[in-house]
């Protein structure tokens, strides 16, 4: 299993994947990748041969819900989680809204969270909510220049009223990533529990929720080369503790329909066993002996996609660091122990809608905005929270001949 002496092969990568996604340099990727074919065949296959309601009844039913709980199962395994404790729902917005409405009933009028200002807002709002109903809510800033956040804040906001602490473990602004194991200790200390966005990670890190000892952790399948759904991990006694937010009848212990209100989404559920799909002929590619989990296969794969993401993301840099008119939001480090390959970047006199038309003339995919990070983006004094900042977001099928023809348009407008 050994991938210490390999790279990344990128043109096999990237021949998983319908040829024609490739007529464009896609550098919008923390908007959502690319989905293999394994994914897309699935999908079919399970709507060709099995759309009905799944269940026991009779054949077909049976087999529709083989592949749900498969899907389900091998998501599970691949970030070492046990199947009951990962709900599949539409999106990670939503699975934070219902976690937190039902945790709300466990806590007490005057009880306290702390959200970071750095996060997306899917990871921020339906906490800030919580206000109306008591919960006092507080503000984990941002140094106003880079965007980061510092740990031993948390000393002086933390108290035995704190219940939660929300952040992400990357910020799909700024692309630093925060040590969560260190920060979840913390809370841990002082008898809080931790919510970890992980959306702006899991395409680029290995997902490892036991060892991280998080109390619940999310992150987006369409952003792990999936359909457009969202994962929610939780330690299964906190979920099975947590309120009932869907049909009344629902056990405390059936976890996955209870906080799951909108019910399942059945054939996007199948066709999450084409990531797991995908990631197997990767490591067959790449692993010089198969893994002993789904877990260490992703483990070895990863450390190849963060040392060939790294070379790209110094090839970025290296130009943005060049040019004195430039902003870069986030660490100008292309180290793989700092960041993600997700840069933010502002330019001085220029406003950021005016960048994707541009690169779009090179068939290059970028987009600007604040990208629901809208506190985050006024918290670093962007005149215009709403022009927010130019993004570019690669991933492990982006090449380096796409970064120069990016940075070739991108020398000439800037």
């Amino acid at each position: 299993m050994n991938a210490k002496d390999k790279t990344l092969d990128p043109l096999f990568v990237r021949g998983q994947f319908p040829a024609n996604v490739w007529e464009w340099a896609f550098f919008e990727n923390a908007g959502g990748s690319f989905v293999p074919r394994t994914v897309i065949e699935r999908m079919t296959a399970y709507m060709t041969e099995t759309q009905v309601q799944p269940g026991t009844n009779f054949p077909g039913a049976a087999k529709a819900l083989e592949r749900m709980n498969t899907g389900h199962a091998r998501m599970a395994a691949m970030i070492g989680a046990d199947t009951d404790e990962v709900i599949v729902t539409a999106s990670t917005s939503i699975n934070v809204y219902v976690l937190a409405q039902a945790l709300r009933p466990l806590w007490n009028v005057g009880d306290e969270i702390i959200v970071a200002i750095q996060n997306h807002e899917a990871n921020s709002g339906p906490w800030r909510r919580l206000a109306d109903s008591g919960i006092k809510v507080l503000d984990w800033p941002v140094h106003p220049e880079t965007g980061a956040l510092d740990i031993d804040v948390l000393d002086k906001l933390l108290s035995d009223k704190t219940r939660l602490i929300a952040f992400p473990h990357v910020s799909n602004i700024i692309g630093a990533i925060n040590d969560v194991p260190a920060i979840t200790a913390k809370a841990h200390a002082a008898g809080a529990q931790v919510c970890v966005d992980g959306v702006a990670l899991a395409p680029h890190r290995v997902v490892d929720v036991k060892a991280w000892d998080v109390d619940y952790y999310l992150f987006s399948f369409y952003k792990v080369f999936g359909p457009h759904m969202g994962c929610l991990y939780g330690k299964r006694e906190l979920l099975t503790a947590a309120a009932n937010q869907g049909h009344y009848f629902f056990a405390d212990d059936d976890i996955g329909h209870k906080l799951n209100p909108a019910g399942p989404q059945h054939e996007m559920i199948a066709s999450l066993q084409g990531i797991d799909d995908y990631f197997e002929a990767l490591a067959g590619h790449h692993l010089e002996s198969a893994p002993n989990s789904a877990l260490d296969r992703q483990r070895a794969l990863y450390e190849l996609v963060a040392r060939y993401e790294e070379d790209l993301a110094r090839r970025f840099l290296d130009f943005l660091n060049s040019k004195p008119n430039v902003r870069l939001l986030g660490p100008a480090d292309p180290s793989r122990e700092v960041r993600v390959p997700t840069f933010s970047f502002t330019v001085e006199d220029r406003r950021s809608e005016e960048f994707p038309p541009f690169t779009a003339e090179k068939r290059a995919a970028v987009s600007y905005g604040h990208f629901y990070a809208k506190r985050l983006i006024e918290a670093m004094g962007i005149a215009d929270p709403d022009d927010g900042v130019v993004r570019v977001s690669m991933a492990q099928y982006n090449t380096i001949e796409e970064v120069d023809r990016l940075v070739e348009v991108l020398d000439r407008v800037i």
